[in-house]
C-alpha cells in the first residue's frame, strides 16, 4: 500500500562548506552557473585560520552571496571560524564528523573532503548541532572550567591522602573529612614538626573528640621532612584551586543573574540544587524551539535508548551512547540527590531499582528531569509540581495494589489472610 510522505527535494541555491584544520581551511562553495545551462558553479580554494584571512573569507562568501556554511566539528578548531562568519551575518551550521562520513573506498583528501560535505549540504541530507548563543556560550565557558577545577582538586586531594598512607598516618580511617577544620589543623602541625600522636590528636574538635583514643593510634607512622614538603605544595595546590573556584563561582553568579527566574524555576525539582541548574542552563540554553518536543531533548542528551534493529532483531540491548557529559554529570548528581526524597521521583527511582538496578534507575531519573526541565523552559509561566511519592499507588488503585502485596508476600513464603480494618 502505497502512503505519502513528506520529502522536501529542495536544495540549498547558495552554500559553502568548510574542511577544517588548526592552520588552514578548504573551501568548497556551489552557487548557480550561467543563466540557462541549469548547472552548478563550485569553487574550492584554501585559506590559513588566521583572523585576517578569515575575513577574507567572509568576504569572498558574500560576493558569492553564500547563505549557508556548513562546516564539521573539528576539535576546537571550528570555534573561530564558527564565530567570525556569525557575526558576518551568515547562517553557519556546525556538522557531527560522523554524520558526514565519506563514502568507504573512496580517495580521501582535504579537497574532496569539502566538495563532499559542500554536496550533501546543499541537498539538506545533513542536520546541524546545537550552539548556543553567546550569553549561553560564555556561561558554558564558566562551569565547564569549574568542573575541571573541581576535579583537579578532587585529585590533589586523593594525592594528599595517599601521601599520609605513604607516612603510614592513618588520619582518614578516623575522620570522615581529612580537609575539614580539624584535619586541616593536624595537618599543619604535622608541617610544622609536631609528631606527638597525643598532641595530634587533642586537635580534634566537636564531634571528632569521640574518637581522641583512635586518632592518637592513627598518628602513631614515619612522617618525615620528605613528607611534609610534599604535603605543603599538595595544600597550597588545593586552597589555590578552591579560590578560583571562588572567583568563577562569582562570575557565573553574574553571568546568570538574567535567568535568575529560570534558576529558582529549575531549583524547584528535587535534586536540582543552584548549581545543577546553572550547568543545565549553561548545556541546553533556555530557548527550547530548538527541541520541539522532551523526546527531541533526552534524544540530544543521549538520555533515551538508541534504536539499531536488522532483520526484526533489535541490537544495542537499549544502550543510550554517549552525549553531553557535562550535562549527564548534572543530571545524574540530581537524580542520585532525588532518589533520597519522599518525592514522585525519590519513589520512581526506588521503583526502578528494585526490579532494574541503581544505574539504569540514575539514567531514568536524569531522564524524567530532563523532560520536567524542557517543561519548565518551554513555557515561562509554568512552576514545578510534585505529583507525590504515593502517585503510582493512587493511579494503580488500591485493588491492584493490594493483589501486588499479597503476591510479593507468597513469593516469600507466606500464607496471606485479610481483615478489614475496624472502622
Amino acid at each position: 500500500m502505497l502512503e505519502e510522505v513528506e520529502d522536501h527535494q529542495d536544495i540549498i541555491v547558495r552554500v559553502a562548506a568548510l574542511d577544517i584544520a588548526k592552520a588552514s581551511l578548504v573551501c568548497c562553495s556551489r552557487v548557480p552557473g550561467p543563466a540557462g545551462t541549469g548547472k552548478r558553479s563550485q569553487e574550492v580554494m584554501s585559506y590559513p585560520t588566521m583572523t585576517r584571512s578569515l575575513q577574507v573569507l567572509a568576504d569572498r562568501l558574500m560576493d558569492l552571496r553564500v547563505s549557508r556554511v556548513v562546516m564539521e566539528a573539528t576539535s576546537d578548531y571550528w570555534k573561530p571560524v564558527f564565530y567570525l562568519l556569525e557575526a558576518y551575518g551568515f547562517e553557519v551550521w556546525l556538522v557531527n564528523a560522523k554524520d558526514v562520513k565519506h563514502l568507504p573506498g573512496r580517495p580521501k583528501t582535504d579537497r574532496l573532503d569539502a566538495v563532499w560535505l559542500c554536496k550533501i549540504a546543499e541537498r539538506q541530507m545533513i542536520r546541524p548541532s546545537f550552539v548556543p548563543p553567546p550569553p549561553i556560550r560564555k556561561l558554558r565557558d564558566l562551569t565547564r572550567y569549574r568542573a575541571a577545577l573541581i576535579s583537579d582538586c578532587t585529585g590533589e586531594k586523593n594525592r594528599v591522602e595517599k601521601l599520609l598512607e605513604d607516612a603510614q598516618i592513618k588520619l582518614s580511617v578516623v575522620a570522615s573529612d581529612i580537609f575539614g577544620v580539624s584535619g586541616r589543623d593536624m595537618m599543619a602541625q604535622l608541617i610544622a614538626g609536631q609528631r606527638d600522636p597525643k598532641v595530634l590528636a587533642q586537635l580534634a574538635r566537636t564531634q571528632l573528640r569521640v574518637k581522641i583514643s583512635q586518632l592518637e593510634e592513627a598518628f602513631v607512622g614515619r612522617f618525615s621532612d620528605h613528607h611534609a614538603f610534599l604535603l605543603t605544595r599538595m595544600l597550597a595546590r588545593v586552597d589555590t584551586i578552591n579560590a578560583d573556584i571562588a572567583d568563577l563561582d562569582s562570575r557565573i553568579e553574574a553571568e546568570i543573574a538574567p535567568f535568575a527566574s529560570a534558576v529558582a524555576r529549575l531549583d524547584e525539582i528535587p535534586g536540582v540544587g543552584t548549581r545543577v541548574a546553572q550547568v543545565i542552563i549553561a548545556e541546553i540554553g533556555l530557548d527550547m524551539t530548538r527541541f520541539p518536543t522532551p523526546g527531541h531533548l533526552t534524544s540530544w542528551a543521549r538520555f533515551a535508548p538508541s534504536v539499531k534493529e536488522s532483520a526484526g532483531r533489535k541490537k544495542g540491548k537499549g544502550t543510550t551512547g554517549h552525549g553531553d557529559a557535562y550535562l549527564a554529570g548534572a543530571l545524574g548528581q540530581a537524580a542520585v540527590s532525588a532518589a533520597k526524597t519522599n518525592t514522585f521521583l525519590g519513589e520512581r527511582y526506588r521503583r526502578i531499582a528494585r526490579r532494574r538496578g541503581k544505574q539504569k534507575a540514575i539514567v531514568a531519573i536524569g531522564r524524567s528531569i530532563l523532560v520536567i526541565v524542557w517543561h519548565l523552559m518551554s513555557d515561562p509561566d509554568a512552576r514545578f509540581h510534585d505529583l507525590g511519592p504515593d502517585f503510582y499507588d493512587n493511579r494503580l488503585g488500591p485493588e491492584r495494589s493490594k493483589r501486588n502485596h499479597i503476591r510479593h508476600l507468597e513469593a516469600l513464603g507466606y500464607k496471606v489472610t485479610l481483615e478489614p480494618a475496624a472502622a
